[in-house]
């Protein structure tokens, strides 16, 4: 692998310059907050333990900060980009910046919620700065449509970095704490300061690190059994199991009738129970002929 050139990452001028020349104000709506710090980047790209060998996913790679950092450490990096404008400027940039790895660099235009499938050998890692807005359900997109991901490392929200990563009994254990658990280990793995962004952030992020799953949860339950399950213990998490689970069991009594057979108390509530004992009860439900709505996947922000 040739070296890059030691300028060849952006650092606040060029991403100012960048944006200017392109008419670009980062946007509320799509959660747009570039980052403008070479060192941050490349921690990044380091906690992520990003491989010679790696095909690495990027999601939202807006003017390229961490395409190039990626693009210095993986053997191929694909970025998934929505916005017009920038997916249009990104090839430029990597060809007039890192040349030498051009070749090694794809883009998909495209809303990441609607990607199955990527050009290229498949993707054996996801790093990405998500917009805060979509941050739970892209991950989870992704994480569900490339199961050759093996590791993960995203930049979001600290409140939902501590969400993804809280473990049952926590106060912020919930959908998305649960969902992600199925796919991979879950951990929180470091934070972020506001200024290394453009514009600052009203909020403080942190790094989330998801290693998958070496073996799937065992189950006959399906994951849609499963998550619907987690989306209607957790959309009453103040009842009781016994009560929330009422509308997905068909009766209170059905619901208890699954949750004694998964061998967790109908008295419990969802964020006491693992991914595990969600699965038990999703295989408990289906054994007793239950119907459960399909998981609403847009609800996983709870």
């Amino acid at each position: 692998m040739s070296s890059p050139t030691p300028d060849a990452l952006l650092g606040p001028a060029d991403i100012r310059e960048l944006a200017g020349a392109l008419g670009v104000r980062p946007t509320k709506q799509r959660g747009q907050n570039f980052v403008i710090d070479a060192n941050t980047v490349r921690r990044i790209v380091r906690t992520a333990g990003v491989r010679p060998d790696d095909v690495v996913v990027e999601v939202g790679p807006g003017l390229g900060s961490l395409t190039l950092a990626l693009l210095e450490a993986a053997d191929r990096v694909t970025a998934v980009e929505i916005d017009d404008v920038l997916a249009a400027a990104l090839p430029a940039t990597i060809a007039a910046r890192m040349p030498e790895r051009a070749e090694r660099f794809a883009l998909v235009h495209s809303d990441a919620m609607h990607v199955t499938e990527l050009p290229g050998p498949p993707p054996t890692a996801l790093v990405a700065n998500l917009p805060y807005n979509v941050a739970v359900p892209v991950l989870l997109h992704m994480l569900d449509t490339f199961p050759g991901i093996e590791r993960t490392l995203v930049m979001v929200q600290a409140e939902v970095a501590d969400r993804l990563a809280a473990g049952p009994g926590s106060k912020v254990y919930g959908v998305p704490s649960v969902k992600a658990n199925w796919y991979a280990e879950v951990k929180r793995a470091g934070a972020i300061g506001r200024n290394v962004f453009w514009p600052a952030p009203n909020v403080d992020s942190g790094l989330v690190s998801l290693v998958r799953r070496a073996e799937p949860i065992r189950t006959t339950a399906s994951r849609q059994e499963v998550f619907a399950v987690v989306d209607a213990a957790f959309a009453q998490r103040r009842k009781t199991l016994r009560a929330a689970l009422a509308g997905w069991a068909g009766s209170a009594a059905a619901a208890e009738a699954a949750l004694v057979a998964a061998g967790v108390s109908p008295q419990a509530r969802g964020e006491a129970l693992t991914v595990e004992e969600f699965a038990r009860i999703a295989e408990a439900g289906s054994s007793r002929g239950t119907a459960p709505a399909p998981p609403n996947e847009e609800s996983v922000q709870q």
